[in-house]
């Protein structure tokens, strides 16, 4: 029986678009289901104690660019350190995508699409009609997305993101969720890759180890 891996993501989170052809690749070598899990990054902060960008000390600023610039080379991802349209508001975006897997498709391309608009292209993915592109060129019916996309069925599997992630343990994106276990962050694909690999039991949080 195929493995199957919880995948949560904020379309906004730059750390996402640089794993995320890493993380499709390894799924498919391992012949994993991916669970793709779009959620509100922001309310998932409030309610977990993170802190969006702007309220960051400067120091941990500073360090996120370097970062940046490490895994972009890593990953051999083009990556726009400062995008002019950052941040920027995912949810009609991950509506659509949440559309794409309630009707049955994969929402892979579309999603890596997305973001390399913002994060590559430099585009304002925020604007209904650049979605709708996106959706056109990766092959789905976008009309049929957009109508979907403002469905209340569509917003509540959303807004229901928020409480699922963190009764899984998710508080950042992305965060890879194996049987259970979350890998936290795209420089965690290694260790999931070895989990894969090996089949061994997922860890847990043990007070008294």
């Amino acid at each position: 029986m195929p493995r199957s891996i919880d995948y949560y993501f904020s379309l906004h989170s730059p750390w996402t678009y640089l794993g995320h052809a890493t993380f499709l690749e390894m799924a498919q070598r391992h012949g994993c289901t991916i669970v793709y899990r779009p959620v509100p990054l922001r309310a998932v902060f409030d309610e977990t104690g993170g802190l969006p960008l702007p309220k960051r000390h400067p120091v941990r600023q500073r360090y996120r660019l370097m970062d940046l610039q490490r895994w972009r080379e890593r990953r051999n991802v083009p990556l726009v350190l400062q995008p002019k349209h950052f941040p920027f508001d995912p949810a009609l975006a991950d509506r659509f995508l949440i559309a794409i897997v309630q009707a049955g498709g994969d929402p892979g391309r579309f999603m890596g699409d997305i973001m390399a608009g913002v994060w590559s292209r430099d585009d304002d993915m925020t604007r209904p009609e650049a979605i709708v592109a996106v959706a056109q060129a990766t092959g789905f019916d976008a009309q049929a997305l957009s109508a979907a996309a403002e469905s209340e069925v569509v917003r509540q599997h959303y807004d229901s993101t928020i409480a699922a992630a963190i009764e899984a343990g998710v508080f950042g994106a992305p965060s890879y969720v194996l049987d259970g276990e979350v890998f936290w962050g795209q420089d965690r694909l290694e260790l999931l890759e070895s989990a894969l690999a090996s089949g061994r039991s997922p860890y847990r949080p043990d007070a008294s180890a």
